[in-house]
């Protein structure tokens, strides 16, 4: 299946802090890697998650896919072509085709304007449809997310966060998207409303085609909405395969602790699983080798001295770990020694 958006080689640097000692003492400023090579995939129709725990990249990832940044290394394309080149109403085209849910609907809301202005401007910047077709497209947007049509008179303050977020859906509906890049969008809300939204983004990818990038840190979410998953640490994948696949057999250790912390729904009992060992390192520092080696339990010397590419390997999922290639290895030396009954 052709890819609808790729990314290759991604990288992604900030500046750090440089205090005014470190300046007058001539000490370069400090470099935080927020992504360190990402390549991925995401297909037509498709739910793609991306998990990882805070820190991990994971929404700068979500901002270079729908062009807010501009990576520093690596490509992002869209149907084939390097959204960095772009220009005029073929740049245009682009975000209208790739919006973007953020995770404070509120935050991305004019607070001065009412619900239906703001999806007006949307519709009118992009001539949607023409102007006197405006009010019944609003009311349609409206109806689609479930808000009532008085919605479109009030003020983003007047709303709840469920309601905010629905607004926020709404509006990058309102140009039509292929793709949506929802940022953490559940996260600040109630688990009851959690459900209410992740269930309006199953509905609306069935009922108009999206496609969809889900970035979360819950895992529940990830196995209930998607199709595959990308586990990232510290700026890189680690793995990336069919979620039930990935969560029947993970192979790579940082996906395994994870899934072992994930809440039981048991009475009585309780996970005293930790998610991961250790606390993430600082990305201004990332540690040599494998990233995770330094809180993984299977690592060997030589995780310290290299970096696992991810790649795919007979015929599994890639993972980007070197212990993992070895199980696969001495698994198809067995396979391949063992004698048929």
């Amino acid at each position: 299946m052709t890819a609808l958006l790729t990314t290759t080689d991604l990288a992604m640097r900030f500046p750090g802090r440089h205090g005014l000692t470190d300046l007058l003492r001539g000490i370069p400023r400090p470099v935080v890697r927020a992504l360190d090579g990402v390549s991925l995939d995401v297909r037509p129709g498709e739910t793609l998650g991306i998990v990882g725990e805070s820190g991990c990249g994971k929404s700068t990832l979500a901002r270079c896919l729908v062009g807010l940044h501009r990576p520093n290394a690596g490509a992002v394309r869209y149907q084939g072509t390097d959204i960095a080149t772009l220009r005029g109403s073929a740049r245009q085209a682009f975000h209208r085709q790739v919006q973007m849910v953020f995770q404070d609907p509120y935050g991305s809301l004019n607070p001065l304007m009412s619900v239906g202005a703001s999806l007006a401007e949307a519709l009118a910047v992009h001539r949607i449809v023409p102007p006197a077709d405006i009010p019944r497209r609003v009311q349609d947007l409206l109806d689609r997310v479930h808000l009532p049509a008085t919605a479109a008179n009030r003020y983003p303050h007047e709303f709840s966060g469920g309601q905010r977020q629905r607004i926020g859906i709404a509006r990058a509906l309102a140009v039509e998207p292929k793709i949506i890049v929802a940022d953490e969008p559940v996260s600040a809300l109630d688990v009851s409303v959690q459900a209410q939204i992740v269930n309006l983004l199953q509905e609306l990818q069935t009922s108009l085609g999206l496609t969809l990038v889900f970035i979360t840190h819950d895992l529940r979410l990830v196995r209930h909405l998607t199709h595959r998953v990308a586990v990232m640490y510290l700026g890189r994948i680690v793995e990336l395969g069919p979620t039930e696949d990935v969560f029947a057999s993970a192979r790579h250790p940082y996906t395994q602790a994870l899934l072992r912390a994930v809440p039981r729904l048991v009475p009585g009992q309780r996970s005293r699983d930790v998610a991961v060992r250790g606390e993430l390192p600082s990305p201004l520092a990332p540690p040599p080798g494998c990233a995770f080696h330094p809180r993984c339990q299977r690592a060997e010397p030589d995780c310290a001295a290299t970096v696992p590419a991810l790649a795919l390997r007979e015929g599994h999922w890639p993972v980007a770990c070197l212990q993992a290639d070895r199980a696969i290895a001495h698994s198809s030396t067995i396979a391949t020694s063992t004698p048929s009954v």
